[in-house]
């Protein structure tokens, strides 16, 4: 199958939608290769390529002969446009060059076109089929856009071979036919022209690839689909427009000539890179238009500036009517308008200036922080910006620092203040110069001189007052030894009376005196110490003490003043030092002292240490740098607490004893140490013993012996089964004889039939005689005649009756030793006669 005017040869269509397979027949290395490719080649499709390191190792420039193709920096060969291969072979070179030394080189590539065998489709009635020659192939092909007609137009024609031998049958797919948009092409099955239907958009469709078959009656297809591609032909049918209708540009004023604005850019639908597409811009009308300042490149768009005499403060805004045109700015090409907006940016090209050349005022003297006057500025650039807003210097006139300007940031106007008194009697009227600048840094303008700051005069006279007395200078000092004794005299603060220049009259007060070290005389001012000043006072600074003044006129105005007394420093105090310093053994074995001295540095170091005698056999002391020393152990010695007795002078020779306390510790720091008991228990004691103390201790070891030796004796008589409540744990029996004692059996004695301890064995005379003896049983002595019975009455004389029935019912058993007292003395009185026995329990 052929189209209406057939091409030379055919090729197949699934040919072209196959990947090319490249195969290198034969190489010799830089010299030739051979690639077998279809006969039919489309634009940018890869043929083959060509190993270019085997060449040089390097390749800066490569070369074809054949502009059908082009060779990349990789050896990728590609064609250029869409391609027929008429003959079986074809032939051209490529030259690649070495970027280092120059060297071109020579490599032959050969094509060989390679053709597929098209099996042949039976007809009903052949057993074989046999082909002629073939002609199914498509031809190049277009579509105007929008074709006025008539409809339906005949497009193309598409024929088969195959139909010389069989009846053939042809239809076609694709978009426009069985797919979006659908019904715009149609073929005529019998012989092959096609035909559109109605007009077409190119913004819409660019292109229309379909796909043509033919079929036998049967339904069998001696041929491949036929691709055909059906171009649309552009028209100039959509006009330039601007992305933007209306666009805003800015560009300071005063700028260069050829300053750049902006750009404009315009978009035109219809096809690129083609007359419709090309674009011309225009201003038609500058908004106000006189003069020109401004001009557009017509084929970027760009807008710049003509003139430097762009001025904000005449014009600050321009409007420019913009055209664009296709066809190259033909008169019949389409067009399209747009507005632009410039603002121009204001610069600081406009200085202030004062609305009045001078100006006058005036205030009382002594008065402060007052404002006294205002002054306005005029200034033409943006308001509230740092181009107009306005900044004061007052130039001359204010030396004394009386005086002070701002900018009040609401009005942008001058306010001048007093910040400092100011004296009718020294001066009735001060002249000051103020200038006015703005924030921001002035700009130049075009053809311009560089403005001056504007400046003004201000006059201000200064009215009398009747006014108190002044304290000047503020802060006074006086010097005096350090050590001055009370009672002593210093020179005290003066002040005057600023209307007679004296200090007559006035009134003395001490406000301020932290240590109160002074009285003040209250008509002179004059200082009289009360106590003894002291350099090295915590109330000294500096060696300045501070005393604080207020002086009075009789009509009760006043002023304050400062007396700063300058002591002299005096060598009256010795260096001081640490009394306790611990010596760690696993750190060091020695302690670094470091003494201090409450004088200035003229008394102090650097200072000179000396040990006393007694300490020489176990320490050694090293003098540092005259400000510290290092005391070090002669041995190592035990851990323990040793006195140092140590002597300290200052560089005067004031010195002072001081006796130091050494810890030796068993630590690496001081805050871990942790004495060792045993140790301690074990060293020898750093004292000597006189033989007074000696004796002393024996005697006293004596006493403590004789001592535990009768509480031995005592203890011993004590610890009995048996006790009788008496003092002395005995009876006494009274006889009529005075020979010995009749011993006493024990029938005599009723034992108590309780099987109970009889008495507390334990309790001591102490005990008895201020508690009473408390006792579990009952028992009598019948012998003497008296009985002993806690329990029982009768006609016996008992306990009982010496205590008397007055004296209230006490715990059975329990008594005190003023009643065994009464109740055993007069029978002991019987002893002188008759004697007495002892019978011990």
């Amino acid at each position: 199958m052929a189209a209406a005017s057939a091409a030379p040869g055919s090729i197949f269509c699934k040919q072209l939608l196959f990947c090319l397979l490249v195969l290198i027949l034969s190489c010799d290395a830089c010299q030739k290769i051979s690639l077998q490719v279809p006969s039919h080649l489309q634009a940018e499709t890869l043929v083959g390529k060509v190993n270019l390191k085997e060449c040089f190792p390097s390749t800066s420039l490569i070369l074809s002969s054949d502009p059908d193709f082009r060779i990349l920096e990789d050896g990728s060969i590609y064609t250029t446009h869409d391609l027929i291969l008429s003959s079986e072979r074809k032939s051209f070179s490529i030259f690649p060059s070495d970027g280092q030394s120059q060297e071109q080189k020579k490599i032959e590539i050969v094509l060989d076109v390679k053709g597929k065998k098209v099996p042949k489709k039976r007809h009903t009635r052949d057993t074989v089929l046999k082909r002629s020659k073939r002609r199914w192939a498509p031809i190049p092909c277009s579509l105007m856009e929008n074709s006025l007609g008539p409809f339906p137009q005949h497009v193309q024609q598409v024929q088969s071979d195959a139909a010389q031998n069989y009846t053939i049958f042809y239809s076609i797919s694709g978009p426009g036919v069985d797919k979006e948009p659908f019904n715009l092409f149609y073929i005529d099955k019998d012989t092959g022209d096609i035909f559109c239907t109605r007009s077409i958009d190119r913004e819409q469709y660019e292109q229309f690839p379909l796909y043509a078959y033919a079929t036998t009656a049967d339904g069998y297809a001696p041929e491949y689909p036929l691709p055909l591609l059906f171009k649309v032909e552009d028209d100039n049918d959509n006009a330039p427009y601007f992305e933007n209708k209306v666009t805003i540009f800015s560009v300071p004023e005063n700028c260069r000539t050829g300053t750049s604005v902006g750009q404009v850019t315009a978009i035109d639908l219809d096809e690129p890179d083609t007359l419709h597409t090309r674009l011309k811009y225009k201003i038609l009308q500058q908004i106000p238009d006189h003069p020109k300042h401004f001009s557009i490149h017509p084929d970027t768009g760009v807008i710049t500036t003509t003139t430097p005499l762009l001025d904000r403060e005449h014009c600050d805004t321009y409007k420019l009517i913009m055209e664009v045109r296709d066809m190259g700015g033909q008169p019949f090409g389409l067009f399209n308008t747009g507005t632009i907006t410039i603002s121009l940016e204001d610069e600081n090209d406009n200085p202030p200036y004062f609305t009045e050349t001078s100006y006058f005022t005036e205030v009382e003297e002594n008065r402060i922080d007052v404002e006294i006057l205002r002054m306005a500025v005029h200034d033409q650039d943006l308001p509230n910006t740092p181009h107009s807003k306005a900044v004061y210097k007052i130039l001359q006139g204010n030396e004394n620092g009386n005086f002070k300007i701002s900018t009040d940031p609401n009005t942008n106007e001058a306010v001048l203040c007093v910040v400092k008194p100011l004296n009718y009697e020294v001066n009735r009227q001060v002249v000051l110069q103020v200038g006015v600048l703005n924030e921001a840094q002035f700009t130049k303008a075009a053809n311009s001189k560089t403005p001056t700051m504007c400046t003004t005069t201000v006059t201000v006279k200064i009215k009398d007052s009747d006014e108190g007395p002044e304290c000047q200078p503020p802060v006074k000092v006086i010097q005096s030894k350090d050590g001055l004794q009370v009672g002593q005299e210093l020179q005290g603060y003066k002040a005057l009376d600023p209307d007679t220049r004296s200090s007559e009259g006035l009134r003395y007060k001490k406000i301020g005196d932290e240590d109160n070290w002074f009285e003040i005389n209250e008509h002179t001012g004059d200082l009289r110490t009360i106590k003894v000043l002291d350099r090295e006072s915590k109330f000294v600074k500096n060696d300045q003490y501070n005393v604080s003044v207020v002086a009075m006129d009789t009509d009760g105005r006043s002023c304050t003043g400062t007396l700063v007394v300058l002591l002299e420093d005096f060598n009256d105090h010795p260096p001081q030092i640490d009394k306790d310093v611990t010596i760690c053994q696993h750190d060091k074995d020695y302690a670094v002292l470091e003494p201090v001295d409450a004088d200035g540095p003229e008394n102090g170091p650097p200072f000179q240490f000396f040990l006393d005698n007694s300490a020489n056999k176990l320490w050694n002391l090293e003098t540092k740098d005259g400000k510290t020393a290092i005391l070090r152990q002669r041995q190592i010695l035990d851990y323990n607490y040793y006195t140092v007795p140590l002597i300290i002078k200052d560089r005067h020779g004031l010195n002072a004893k001081h006796m130091l306390t050494v810890r030796v510790c068993d630590c690496t720091t001081p805050s871990d140490c942790k004495m060792n008991m045993k140790n301690v228990r074990d060293v020898k004691p750093n004292v000597i013993l006189g033989r007074w103390a000696i004796l002393a201790m024996v005697l006293g070891s004596a006493l403590l012996l004789c001592v535990l030796f009768a509480c031995f004796c005592v203890t011993a008589k004590r610890t009995v089964k048996k006790c009788f409540p008496d003092v002395a744990q005995q009876n006494l029996i009274v006889s009529n004889t005075e020979g010995p004692g009749e011993e006493v059996m024990e029938a005599n004695i009723r034992l108590p039939t309780q099987t109970s301890n009889v008495c507390d064995t334990s309790m001591s005379v102490g005990t008895l005689g201020g508690q009473g003896i408390k006792t579990q049983q009952s028992f009598e002595m019948v012998k003497g005649g008296y009985t002993l019975d806690s329990s029982k009455g009768g006609g016996h004389q008992t306990l009982e009756s010496v205590k008397g029935a007055g004296q209230g019912v006490m715990e059975a058993g329990r008594y005190t030793y003023t009643d065994w007292h009464s109740f055993t003395q007069p029978r002991l009185g019987e002893e002188s006669i008759r004697g007495h026995t002892l019978i011990k329990n």
